[in-house]
């Protein structure tokens, strides 16, 4: 018990970051969860048994039409496709968590994978405790915000015109801040080539999934130039 203490004291502030932004946009997907008809039960089994919060977004409309499990399947592999990198970059990190693993890889999620991937685990901590905590407390955020969001929907009439863009504005500025701070930024342009062309040849309303793909490809044939500028780094 005092190991499990420990290694949560020296998790949670590296996650307090996460708990900011998690906490509103876990409110805003809950209050869009509630506006379409699903209120706090669906909303709580979402969060905790998916826990993806760009594909629950994008699964919203998915859930208010015609049922289309290949269209719904495609679009979650699409959108977590990037968790291959992830998963190939968190092997060596990963592979001695023991019963904790299972759980440690289902709750990685983008914020997770930049604080395990970058921080060094505190002298006299477990590291697959001080990782498994840093996973727990991240989608705990998200439930929790999730849960206020939906509740607020039942509690509060709200005007959600312009609120699914969220997301979109989250992305923006992690776009922005990745350019910031990388001095490598072929990936972003990659992002951002790939997405216009997407849009330009599929339309607004079909270019997410070829976009996506086709990150994807991208991304794996430069992968060993990417590597080693990274290594130059």
């Amino acid at each position: 018990m005092k190991e499990k203490t420990k290694a949560l004291k020296a998790a949670f502030p590296h996650t307090i970051p996460v708990l900011t932004g998690f906490l509103f946009l876990g409110i805003a997907y809950g209050i869009l969860m509630n506006s379409k008809g699903y209120g706090v039960p669906w909303t709580l089994a979402f969060s905790l048994f998916v826990f993806a919060g760009a594909s629950q977004y994008a699964a919203i409309p998915y859930l208010t039409s015609a049922f289309s499990p290949i269209s719904a399947f495609v679009m979650a592999l699409m959108i977590n496709a990037r968790h291959i990198f992830y998963g190939i970059s968190l092997i060596d990190k990963y592979k001695n968590l023991g019963v904790l693993k299972p759980y440690c890889i289902f709750s990685l999620c983008d914020e997770t994978f930049s604080i395990t991937y970058s921080t060094k685990t505190p002298k006299g901590v477990d590291e697959n405790l001080f990782i498994f905590f840093i996973s727990l407390l991240n989608q705990s955020y998200w439930v929790i915000g999730s849960l206020i969001g939906a509740s607020l929907g039942y509690m509060v009439s709200f005007n959600i015109a312009g609120l699914d863009f969220v997301l979109t504005a989250l992305f923006l500025v992690i776009f922005l801040n990745q350019l910031e701070v990388k001095s490598n930024i072929l990936p972003s342009v990659i992002g951002l080539v790939a997405s216009i062309f997407s849009l330009l040849v599929f339309g607004p309303d079909n270019f997410i999934l070829p976009a996506m793909g086709l990150i994807l490809i991208l991304l794996t044939i430069f992968r060993k130039n990417l590597e080693v500028k990274q290594n130059a780094n």
